[in-house]
């Protein structure tokens, strides 16, 4: 399962956690403005918005999982079972396979007034990339500098939500998801009053009580609650430095360790990597399960103007700075 948040202080982040049992070797990579984005059901776009993100590369075909684009707009798929829903191909439509969603967005829209106009006439449907990589049931954030929106696909058809806490987990739907913060709104990052009885004496007798009641499961319902409330009560310097590394322990907040959630067959889910972008910057830092040093590529500092992807391997060594 994942978990995906924004973030603002004097730039503009977005990122996530991914959080699976295996990985594909994903690299970081980035799209020039003129590689060839191929679509099975629309016509191919080969001039676009250049990308940056986390995928797996199949048949030289950028498979993102997260990314943002040159102007700041950023997107990602996180696990979505049960719920997922992908229609059949209507003529009338931009059909776009799940695997296709974020390029097809990334590479045309800025910000969210586009992507929504876009939506407007989208149908996921659902092919397979492949015999050996078939569709994975998915809903996706979306975020520019400003706003925030979640897309599912779901048996009803595509719902798109605004997104006002700049989160998204799992299951259930958006909607429950959101609603679910009623039952947690007396939770305060100041100490609690006896509201339980005036006749009884009672005291705080540690720091952090306000936030009793605060969930710390790894269920994505949980996660989404203490994401939410880390994230909307975090308080940083406005430094690249400060800004990024709270970032990363907003994400901390919900981290999977090895061990908690197993899987079956010796197999235990964890925070594969973490990422934070800078939307403003067009900057990709990372760190993964076994390397908690904050790594990053500048999408800037490669030819954007190119037709070929460029891909970095991920660090995944813990890298140790000995000071004595």
């Amino acid at each position: 399962m994942c978990t995906a948040i924004t973030y603002t202080t004097n730039n503009h982040y977005f990122g996530r956690n991914l959080d699976l049992e295996y990985s594909y070797n994903e690299t970081i990579t980035i799209t020039p403005r003129n590689y060839d984005f191929k679509f099975r059901q629309v016509k191919n776009i080969s001039n676009h918005y250049a990308i940056i993100g986390m995928a797996y590369v199949a048949n030289d075909y950028p498979l993102y999982y997260d990314a943002i684009n040159e102007k700041g707009l950023g997107m990602a798929g996180l696990n979505f079972p049960v719920n997922a829903n992908y229609k059949e191909i209507e003529e009338e439509k931009s059909n776009i396979a799940p695997f296709e969603f974020i390029p097809y967005i990334l590479s045309q829209c800025s910000n969210i007034k586009e992507v929504k106009k876009l939506l407007e006439n989208i149908n996921i449907v659902k092919i397979d990339f492949s015999s050996e990589l078939p569709v994975s049931p998915l809903h996706w954030i979306i975020a520019d500098k400003n706003t925030s929106i979640i897309v599912e696909s779901v048996k009803e058809g595509l719902k798109i939500y605004d997104n006002p806490v700049g989160v998204l987990t799992n299951n259930p739907t958006f909607d429950i998801q959101l609603f679910n913060l009623n039952n947690y709104m007396s939770l305060s990052t100041e100490k609690p009053v006896n509201n339980f009885s005036e006749k009884l004496n009672l005291q705080t007798y540690s720091r952090g009580m306000g936030a009793m009641g605060l969930p710390g499961d790894l269920s994505s319902a949980s996660r989404f609650v203490k994401a939410t409330f880390t994230k909307m009560n975090s308080k940083s310097g406005n430094s690249e430095s400060e800004s990024i590394s709270q970032f990363f322990h907003i994400l901390g907040s919900v981290y999977q360790q090895r061990g908690c959630v197993h899987m079956g067959e010796g197999k235990y889910e964890i925070t594969i990597y973490s990422s934070c972008c800078n939307m403003d910057k067009g900057i990709y830092y990372y760190t993964t399960y076994e390397n908690s040093q904050i790594t990053a590529i500048d999408m800037n500092k490669e030819n954007l103007d190119s037709t070929n992807l460029v891909n970095y391997n991920l660090i995944k060594g813990q890298q140790i700075l000995m000071q004595n």
